[in-house]
């Protein structure tokens, strides 16, 4: 049974501003109201996958067709993005109900719904505006989730993050009304119609503007200035959440600027070079990390990297690579960072060195972690192998042998720092005055849901394949996307 699309939307909306009532009334209830409410998104977006492979899904808002109504457009791409943020999202709901200790926790569970909301948004809407709002439900949510601990690292994170944030909104916003006044239009697929009418230095200018706005939400070099302080000082599945859901949907944002938007052939080359230099500098940086989460920090921004990378190849096969790596890394990295949580948890610091050891008082806390980390170093035949390769070979077929050579550095350098800490896992000893606690069974449930479905795709990756490559070809090919918004009875 498949229902209305715009539920996706506003449900978790609702949700969010329901809990503070709920809460007054049950202080029980409201963990577990993520849970059904995103359960629920997970459900109708697979619900709605074979539709849209077919043709996409076209939702007509207040009854104004486009270009002139808002609408949401649920095609290939949009739905396995909420797929994938509906995915993380229940993922890390499950692992919240136990984990989630600091008050007041009802503002951390509106907080969260938020984000679930502006991130579905994003992917979904067929409006340039509303994209932007979405976004910023995300962004808003994002800071305040940032400084949740009220400590004083966490303000100061928040801030950064603000700040940043903050610019980028207004890049975002100059390059719409830029778009708006040479257009005349808010509509994605009549923008995409009409920008090749307008000024090409026009048009670029409105480029610009929006590839940096987008490029902070997405992590890409220089604008990630806020990511490693955000992911480390925030409460630990945050952390999940920037890098499995809010991080995607700004990848999405401006991958959907470049290719259907705006008709530049250099901006591609552009795109490859700052992906290059966006992995190599987080790996090398992710090396000479003595902090857990802030590594896993770096290691997010350097999977971006190689994302960007094969965006930037332009072809089919590449975009294909680039959405396997997305989906891959919002599998994987969740993982590590919900292990690591509890990992720093019973140690009592973030710091690796004070890991030694675990591997044997935690051993399934450590087999998650060392399964992540295995599966994110792209070693076969886990999940992460497959679109690590698929992204090499491409890279080389397409004649960018040096840019290929430096993506294996970068995997190399990825996988000494990983396995630096697998060994203080297993390898070294611990501290026998640590204090002795118990894993929840919420959390152990969450992380296997994860590791199971990376076994799965990694030994069977047709199966993600198959819907993989429709979504690349309405990125790659504009005016599929343009035709299903207009072609509508």
């Amino acid at each position: 049974m498949m229902f209305d699309p715009v539920l996706m939307i506003a449900l978790p909306l609702l949700a969010a501003f329901l809990i503070p009532v709920i809460n007054r009334f049950s202080k029980a209830i409201p963990k577990y109201i993520p849970v059904v409410v995103i359960g629920f998104n997970l459900y109708e977006s697979i619900m709605l996958l074979p539709y849209s492979m077919v043709k996409p899904v076209i939702v007509i808002i207040a009854g104004w067709q486009p270009p002139l109504g808002i609408n949401l457009t649920i095609g290939p791409l949009g739905n396995i993005l909420a797929l994938m943020i509906s995915l993380v999202g229940f993922v890390v709901a499950i692992y919240n109900i136990k984990f989630v200790t600091e008050e007041p926790t009802e503002k951390y569970y509106m907080l969260f719904l938020l984000i679930i909301t502006g991130a579905t948004g994003v992917v979904l809407t067929g409006d340039l505006f509303n994209m932007f709002v979405f976004l910023e439900i995300t962004s808003i949510s994002a800071y305040a989730l940032t400084a949740f601990i009220r400590d004083r690292n966490g303000a100061e994170a928040a801030f950064k993050y603000l700040l940043i944030g903050g610019i980028a909104s207004t890049m975002i916003l100059l390059g719409i009304a830029i778009i708006y006044t040479y257009t005349g239009t808010l509509n994605l697929a009549d923008i995409a119609q009409k920008m090749q009418y307008v000024d090409p230095k026009i048009a670029l200018a409105a480029m610009v503007l929006l590839i940096v706005g987008f490029g902070v939400e997405a992590e890409l070099f220089p604008l990630n200035g806020w990511a490693p302080d955000a992911y480390s000082q925030a409460p630990t599945p945050v952390g999940a959440v920037f890098g499995g859901i809010v991080v995607k949907a700004g990848v999405y944002g401006l991958a959907r600027m470049i290719y259907t938007i705006f008709n530049f052939e250099g901006v591609f080359y552009f795109l490859m070079i700052m992906g290059l230099i966006t992995l190599l500098m987080a790996e090398m940086s992710a090396m000479r990390q003595s902090q857990i989460k802030r590594m896993l920090a770096f290691s997010s921004i350097g999977q971006m990297g190689l994302v960007f990378i094969a965006f930037g190849l332009a072809t089919q096969r590449g975009v294909e690579g680039a959405l396997f790596q997305m989906l891959n890394h919002a599998l994987l990295k969740p993982l590590l960072f919900l292990s690591a949580g509890y990992l720093v948890y019973y140690s009592g610091s973030k710091n690796i060195e004070d890991l030694d050891g675990m591997g044997r008082r935690k051993p399934f806390l450590a087999f998650f972690f060392a399964f992540g980390a295995f599966a994110i170093m792209g070693l076969p035949p886990l999940n992460g192998f497959w679109s690590k390769m698929i992204i090499i070979s491409e890279t080389i077929r397409n004649g960018f042998v040096i840019v290929a050579a430096f993506v294996l550095a970068g995997s190399v350098i990825e996988a000494v720092y990983y396995l630096r800490v697998v060994g203080r896992l297993y390898f070294k000893k611990h501290d026998d005055n640590q204090q002795e606690k118990y894993v929840h069974g919420s959390a152990i449930f969450a992380m296997s849901i994860l590791v199971i479905l990376a076994i799965v795709i990694g030994l069977y990756p047709d199966l993600v394949m198959q819907y993989l490559k429709p979504a690349a070809e309405e990125l790659v090919n504009k005016s599929l996307y343009i035709q299903s918004v207009f072609a509508i009875n």
